[in-house]
């Protein structure tokens, strides 16, 4: 055996012990950049597989690539950051969106809508595309009831702010316009959105 072969052996078999550690490396991460600066998120891709594919077609696409976070919504009289719900994606940019997905319930991937956790915003289960939502503090009443999971499906969680929930706190407090929003909406679309300038994957390691 020449030493060029020992070596192409020692390489190839140092390759297939790390073979289990890439297996269980950690999650995608998606790194959203906005002139209040990033926030980096942890998508669930075991967890919630077609909630975390749609996402990253959207990112690999550059299509949240001047999305916004455009919604502020804390309980009535609130004045802290400390809890609430920021929303953002392609609010009237129709011509961006792709299809619909199939609701992934928290009853079944087993997540929960804790702090900084990511989530898909809809109106009834299966018409989620591009807007999403992020947790300021525990909100697990998104969940879906385990026991009614049909009846109560709540909403699709698929990861989680790793970086930049200070960012998120401060789009949480920004002013809202007491005038726009309909429904539950209404008084919650920031006065001035702020706008996602890129969204893009984060090098494992980075």
């Amino acid at each position: 055996m020449t030493q060029l072969t020992k070596l192409a052996l020692i390489a190839l078999a140092a390759a297939l012990v790390a073979l289990p550690a890439l297996a269980q490396s950690a999650d995608p991460r998606v790194r959203l950049h906005t002139p209040d600066g990033d926030i980096v998120l942890e998508l669930y891709a075991d967890k919630a597989p077609i909630t975390v594919r749609n996402f990253l077609h959207y990112v690999d696409a550059k299509r949240l690539d001047g999305a916004s976070f455009f919604r502020a919504s804390r309980p009535k009289g609130a004045t802290g950051d400390d809890y609430g719900i920021v929303e953002g994606g392609l609010q009237g940019q129709p011509k961006k969106l792709f299809p619909p997905i199939a609701h992934e319930s928290t009853a079944k991937t087993g997540l929960s809508h804790t702090d900084g956790t990511i989530s898909m915003a809809r109106n009834a289960p299966g018409t989620a595309q591009a807007n999403f939502t992020i947790c300021v503090g525990d909100q697990t009443y998104l969940d879906a009831d385990k026991d009614d999971p049909k009846g109560k499906p709540g909403y699709a969680a698929f990861g989680k702010v790793v970086e930049g929930m200070d960012v998120v706190r401060k789009i949480l407090v920004a002013p809202t316009d007491p005038k726009k929003g309909t429904g539950v909406m209404m008084g919650e679309i920031l006065a001035h959105p702020v706008p996602i300038l890129t969204a893009r994957r984060v090098a494992a390691g980075a």
